[in-house]
């Protein structure tokens, strides 16, 4: 039997998934990562607006999440921790509210830091529940 990853995905609110793993691939400030079993520890600042995809998980082979601030910590032992503000996973996700939201981020002030926010969370929950951005 090949080694495991073991991934737990939590917001402040609830855990999302807990599970086995072959791979976490996520997009931190630094760029992307992908942590397979015997990764060195690492901790990195997830970057806004992004999709964490763990590989190897349940029968459809695949978690897909949109993330949303929060951080990816790997640790000895193989354990996997991705802490986020905000997270959704790609089965809960309503597509057509989100491109609702997306149409009307789009069409506030481009300066608005905000509305820029909102933009990258409404295109990363398309991204996550595999429709196009």
């Amino acid at each position: 039997m090949s080694k495991k990853l073991f991934v737990e995905l939590v917001t402040p609110e609830r855990e999302l998934w807990a599970g086995e793993g072959d791979m976490v691939i996520a997009k931190t400030v630094e760029g992307e990562i992908g942590i397979q079993p015997g990764h060195v520890p690492v901790l990195a600042m997830l970057a806004p607006g992004s999709v964490v995809r763990i590989l190897g998980a349940r029968e459809t082979g695949e978690v897909r999440a949109a993330v949303h601030g929060g951080f990816i910590a790997a640790t000895l032992g193989d354990r996997i921790s991705i802490l986020a503000e905000i997270a959704e996973l790609a089965e809960e996700i309503d597509v057509e509210r989100a491109r609702t939201a997306l149409t009307r981020s789009e069409s506030s002030v481009l300066g608005d830091e905000e509305a820029q926010a909102r933009v990258a969370r409404a295109r990363s929950r398309l991204r996550a529940a595999g429709e196009a951005a």
